[in-house]
C-alpha cells in the first residue's frame, strides 16, 4: 500500500533519515521502535509531507506522494496523531474531531457515520465530546488525537509515541482501542512509533527498528 524507497531527509542541515526502504501493507499493525532522536517522528512527518525529502520517494498505491501537498494527504485516507496531540482550545472535542472532515468537504451524514465509528473504537471519547479542547488532561488529549486521526484515516493511521506519559489505566484503554480498531477495520494499516518497546505489549504484527536514521532490524512480533 505505502512504499518508502531509499528515503533520506535532513532538518536544519542535519541528516535525520538515511536511505530508508520499507513497505506498509493494508491490514498491518506495525511498530517503529527506536531511541529518542532515532528519526521516528521525522519518518512520520515525511510521510505527511511536513518534512521535505532530500532523496528517495514515498508512494501510496503506486502514486508518488511528492505530487500531493501536505494539506491534501488526509484526502488519501491518511490520519496522523502527532506526539504533541494539538487540540484547538476554543473548540469542543467534538468540533476538533469533526474539523478535518469539514476541511475535506465531507457531507454531514458521512461525518456523523465516521464519528459513530470513532466512538465505537474509543468509547471513552463520548463523555468528552462537549468539553473544551483545553480542558483535557494529557492522556485524554492523546485519546482525542487518536479519534481525530481516525476521522480521516480510512486507509492508513500514523500514531507518534501514543503511549508515552500515559497512566497505566489510560495506556490499557488506548491499547484496547487499537485492538478494537484492528478488528473493526481489518483493512486499515496502523503504524505506531515508540521509544519504549515494552509499552507496545503484544500489539504489533511486526516491528521495525530505527537507529540513527537507519533501519537496522525488522522482525515479526
Amino acid at each position: 500500500m505505502l512504499k518508502i524507497d531509499h528515503v533520506s531527509a535532513s532538518i536544519a542541515g542535519n541528516t535525520v533519515l538515511r536511505g530508508i526502504s520499507t513497505e506498509f501493507n493494508a491490514g498491518q499493525l506495525l511498530a517503529v521502535v527506536g531511541r529518542n532522536g532515532a528519526g521516528k517522528t521525522t519518518l512520520l512527518r515525511a510521510m505527511m509531507g511536513l518534512v521535505p525529502l532530500s532523496a528517495g520517494t514515498i508512494a501510496m498505491n503506486g502514486d508518488d506522494l511528492s505530487r500531493v501537498p501536505a494539506h491534501r494527504r488526509t484526502s488519501l485516507g491518511i490520519g496522523y496523531a502527532p506526539e504533541d496531540r494539538v487540540m484547538y482550545p476554543t473548540f469542543s472535542v467534538e468540533e476538533n474531531l469533526r474539523l478535518p472532515c469539514d476541511v475535506l468537504g465531507l457531507d454531514v451524514t458521512e461525518i456523523d457515520q465516521r464519528l459513530a465509528r470513532v466512538l465505537e473504537v474509543v468509547p471513552q471519547l463520548r463523555e468528552m465530546l462537549p468539553r473544551s479542547g483545553s480542558a483535557l488532561s494529557g492522556g485524554q488529549g492523546k485519546m482525542a488525537a487518536l479519534g481525530r486521526a481516525l476521522m480521516v484515516g480510512t486507509r492508513l493511521v500514523l500514531l507518534d509515541e501514543p503511549f508515552q506519559g500515559l497512566a497505566p489505566v489510560l495506556a490499557n484503554q488506548y491499547a484496547e482501542s487499537l485492538r478494537r480498531l484492528h478488528e473493526i477495520s481489518p483493512e486499515l494499516c496502523i503504524v505506531v512509533t515508540e521509544s519504549n518497546r515494552s509499552l507496545l505489549r503484544d500489539l504489533p504484527d511486526a516491528t521495525l527498528i530505527l537507529e540513527r536514521g537507519e533501519l537496522v532490524e525488522g522482525e515479526d512480533s
